[in-house]
């Protein structure tokens, strides 16, 4: 039997290099997607923005501060939703273990895959090529034994990067990544390490399981024992893409703030609806999920009684579960899903009054595909959320 091989592909500072690409003139220049509104928050940003201190759900205000110079442009998750399909239909089709995490990330299991490609890091710069010469985009490739040593090693090199982990090497590249880098350790925890003197990978697989839960509690001291060990904690754990859309994004420093949290649920509603709409997939559940700074997970699922044409039916209803699920606090990672998926434009269930529904969602599917032809026409959810921030157009 062979041993297990997984990749992980990511998009290189996906949303910044699509405008990039659109627009050659933001080359080489300091780039962020977001609204320069006094309550708005920075989406994401290009390196160049980052050697800034520039980061994700940084609040406008603060990015701007440190990055004075920056073009600051509004998201178009439409095109960001119809370059990342281009990008997913040949991974998909690249190897039949296919799992889209998110809009800019996807796991291959190319276990038992020899036979067609013979050495794993080969096929990886294959897959590179081919992705770089069909969409003009690059991705960082990490390839590991878990979707968890993929993932830390896909970010090992980048951008535009490749590295392998060779089977056994596990813990090896866990110390050479280092504590300051291990997935899902972000600065609070850091922080709470170097009160009790764990300073390296090497100090955390001193601890026993039940003292590191004794230190710092059963959710998170589990997690450090498996991940200092280079085992998979379980980071994600996805249905295939025939089964449910889905989307998850981690957050360093951790997520707060109202403003905050709601801007990127709507652009994870936006994301899953519009892969949906592209694959003309009706969905009967929404689900959101939530990671706190202290490792512990939870996740809640709602299927209305009515039907879910539009990505502002989706928002609705992952906010409203979000609610009644969010204990307060800091969020590492925030997730937004749909589940229980079927072909087709309207509700399997019977419904009164949907004439108005369907119009919407006709109007919502005729704008993405507008916008992949060129046209630049924003999304009604988007724009009210903008309001709601005061931002101006």
């Amino acid at each position: 039997m062979s041993n297990p091989v997984f990749f992980h592909i990511d998009l290189d500072a996906f949303f910044a290099s699509v405008e990039v690409l659109d627009h050659p003139e933001y080359k080489g220049k300091p780039l962020i997607i977001g609204h320069p509104g006094p309550r708005s928050v920075a989406s994401t940003c290009s390196y160049e923005a980052r050697r800034y201190g520039v980061h994700s759900a940084m609040p406008m205000v603060t990015a701007l501060k440190l990055c004075p110079n920056a073009i600051c442009i509004p998201g178009r998750m439409d095109r960001y939703s119809e370059k990342s399909k281009e990008v997913m239909d040949i991974v998909k089709n690249f190897a039949p273990g296919f799992i889209q995490a998110s809009i800019d990330e996807a796991y291959l299991d190319m276990t038992g895959m020899e036979r067609i490609y013979p050495k794993a890091n080969e096929a990886g710069h294959l897959l590179k090529r081919m992705i770089k010469e069909t969409t003009g985009l690059t991705v960082s490739i990490g390839i590991g034994s878990s979707r968890f040593i993929a993932k830390m090693a896909s970010d090992y090199r980048k951008p535009d990067g490749l590295t392998m982990v060779p089977y056994g090497k596990e813990t090896d590249f866990v110390d050479a990544v280092g504590i300051k880098k291990l997935w899902g350790v972000g600065k609070a925890m850091q922080e709470e390490l170097k009160k009790r003197r764990i300073f390296t990978t090497q100090d955390l697989r001193s601890f026993s399981e039940s003292n590191l839960e004794r230190l710092f509690g059963n959710s998170a001291g589990h997690y450090l024992y498996l991940v200092s060990r280079g085992i998979d904690p379980g980071i994600y754990q996805g249905e295939s893409k025939t089964r449910s859309v889905s989307t998850e994004n981690t957050f360093y420093p951790d997520l707060f703030g109202q403003e905050a949290i709601e801007t990127f649920l709507l652009e994870m509603s936006q994301e899953v609806m519009f892969r949906c709409l592209s694959d003309g997939l009706m969905a009967r559940t929404v689900g959101v999920k939530i990671r706190y700074n202290d490792f512990s997970t939870t996740s809640i699922q709602i299927t209305p009684d009515e039907g879910i044409y539009t990505s502002h039916d989706v928002y609705k209803l992952a906010k409203e579960i979000f609610y009644k699920r969010y204990h307060g606090g800091g969020i590492r990672l925030l997730g937004v899903g749909l589940y229980s998926l079927y072909k087709g434009d309207h509700a399997q269930q019977l419904e009164l009054f949907v004439e108005d529904k369907e119009r919407l969602r006709r109007l919502e599917k005729a704008i993405v595909e507008m916008n992949k032809k060129g046209a630049d026409i924003k999304k009604a959810a988007t724009l009210k959320k903008r309001n709601q921030f005061n931002v101006q157009e």
